[in-house]
């Protein structure tokens, strides 16, 4: 569900500014109720953020309902220009495997 109006972080735009500078492609999605407020490529990985002007203030329910329900990447919550730069540009942990079961060839 889209709202027509909903609130934006004051630091949100140096944030999504900052992003961008360093070649990041970046969706807003804050209008998305119960969300997170921008969906963040780069060098081929994604990130979910939640922009927050300090630690002290909280998720609300919908934003705490739905990192908890989240099955896919990890739900990320950050504070200023710096984190959200570190966080992207930090090396990507390995792979976990997985012991898959499909074939990838067909028997003869």
């Amino acid at each position: 569900m889209i709202r027509t109006a909903s609130r934006v972080d004051a630091n949100q735009k140096q944030i999504v500014t900052a992003l961008r500078q360093i070649g990041a492609s970046v969706l807003h999605v804050h209008q998305l109720k119960n969300c997170f407020d921008i969906l963040v490529g780069y060098r081929g990985r994604t990130f979910l953020i939640e922009i927050k002007t300090s630690p002290k203030e909280k998720l609300t329910d919908g934003e705490a309902e739905f990192k908890a329900s989240w099955r896919g990447s990890e739900y990320h919550i950050v504070y200023s220009v710096d984190q959200a730069i570190r966080l992207v540009t930090a090396p990507a942990l390995p792979a976990m495997k997985t012991n898959c079961l499909c074939q990838t060839s067909t028997p003869s």
